[in-house]
């Protein structure tokens, strides 16, 4: 009786895409799975804006990879920084000095703030694609508050309780409306000497309309929501440049102690190391079985690809189609592991398009699959659901449903504390 052939398997990034890969793979003895990630975690980018806006505690939407994967005997869970990618040795090279031999490469590294070429404005701006920016989101915005409870100053209290966002998809939706309703209405009480309704929320959006990938009465319902919260709207508004403090477009200046960046992504730099072509934001497009032209044993999967499936239909870079191309991966390995079916013609990948959904505020959300459109109570209920369904583990579940549940009946969002450091005052704002 022969003995099957162990195949190795990297896996680089622990996102939607590569952790359902590895979950596809998990205890198939012809495998050896490495799963390599910069951080320890797994992470529930949808929710990110929820823990800037101080409505769930960050462990709500993270999980260490090692739980999730910890009965997978096959699976070994490395924290480590791919910086190169050797294709023709077969191997990738980790900042720790490791080398990681592969039969078999899947880089689902995920995306990046991506600033159009303008990546100086990084530095005055914060993003809101890791768990750390998410933080740094929310304690920039209550130490605004607290600094301007301390001064007399009114433009400088004006500034500091002033937050721009540039953006007008779901994520700079969904922080607009969080940050005026946790400000305006939770926090009403909790200041004597500031009045939160003072709060200015400026979202701004260059092209003609909110959420531009929806259909227009679904922009025009968002923006009309938005704007009855007391958000500013800017759409048609070009950002021409940013520096410390200052939005600068082709209309004026706009001063702000908050500037949050929520209009572009770009692919992880580890993809460059591709022995392939990438585009403007650094993303490839693969084979449709998402391998790599002439490179059959590399495969790419999530935020760094761009491409539609063989039916024509644009893959966006959503949670469930980069869940989607990890587990067609993940099934395509273990088909071709069969013996027999080693040179078989591989399918090519297929997206399921769940719909589009982002929350307007407390109990107002839009949602659209298809033909149908949902707005208002019903489509909140209805991103409510699906946003739990897709957490981890039932401990997430749980717990997100009764955070959720105690912050809209009491109107009290609770994660408002942040770590104290002597340096925070005088603060050096970006």
């Amino acid at each position: 009786m022969s003995v099957p052939v162990v195949q190795k398997v990297v896996i680089i990034g622990g996102g939607f895409a590569g952790l359902e890969c590895a979950k596809q793979l998990a205890n198939k003895p012809t495998f050896e799975v490495t799963l390599i990630d910069r951080t320890n975690h797994h992470l529930f980018q949808p929710l990110l804006y929820q823990v800037a806006t101080a409505t769930l505690p960050s462990h709500d939407i993270a999980r260490s990879l090692r739980s999730i994967l910890a009965d997978a005997e096959n699976v070994t869970v490395l924290m480590d920084e791919v910086t190169e990618v050797d294709s023709k040795g077969k191997s990738v090279h980790g900042k720790s000095g490791n080398i990681y031999d592969y039969d078999t490469l899947v880089v689902a590294a995920g995306a990046k703030t991506g600033y159009f070429g303008n990546d100086h404005w990084a530095e005055h701006t914060i993003g809101m694609k890791t768990l750390a920016e998410a933080c740094e989101i929310r304690q920039r915005v209550l130490k605004n508050l607290e600094q301007a409870e301390l001064i007399d100053d009114v433009a400088e209290r004006e500034r500091l309780m002033t937050i721009a966002i540039v953006g007008g998809g779901p994520t700079g939706v969904e922080l607009s409306g969080a940050f005026v309703e946790l400000i305006q209405r939770s926090m009403k009480r909790n200041f004597r000497r500031i009045d939160t309704s003072d709060l200015k929320v400026i979202l701004i959006e260059a092209g003609p309309r909110l959420l531009p990938p929806y259909q227009e009465d679904s922009s025009a319902y968002t923006q009309k929501r938005l704007e009855s919260l007391g958000v500013e709207v800017l759409v048609n508004t070009m950002v021409t440049d940013i520096k410390k403090g200052q939005v600068i477009t082709k209309d004026g200046v706009l001063e702000a102690g908050t500037i949050l960046w929520a209009a572009g992504v770009e692919a992880e730099g580890i993809v460059s190391k591709l022995p392939v072509e990438v585009n403007r934001a650094g993303k490839v497009t693969p084979e449709p079985c998402l391998a790599l032209p002439n490179h059959p044993e590399i495969f790419v999967a999530g935020d760094v690809t761009f491409m539609k499936d063989i039916k024509g239909v644009p893959v966006p870079g959503v949670a469930p189609a980069a869940s989607q191309m990890g587990r067609f991966i993940g099934k395509l390995l273990v088909n071709e592991a069969v013996p027999g079916n080693e040179n078989a013609e591989r399918p090519g990948f297929v997206y399921w398009d769940k719909g589009a959904m982002a929350i307007v505020g407390r109990f107002h959300a839009v949602v659209e699959f298809g033909k149908i459109q949902l707005k208002g109570v019903i489509a909140w209920l209805a991103w409510l659901f699906i946003h739990i369904l897709f957490l981890v583990d039932f401990r997430s579940k749980l717990s997100v449903f009764i955070h959720w549940l105690w912050n809209y009946v009491t109107n009290a969002p609770g994660v408002r504390v942040f770590e104290y450091k002597p340096s925070d005052y005088p603060e050096e704002d970006k």
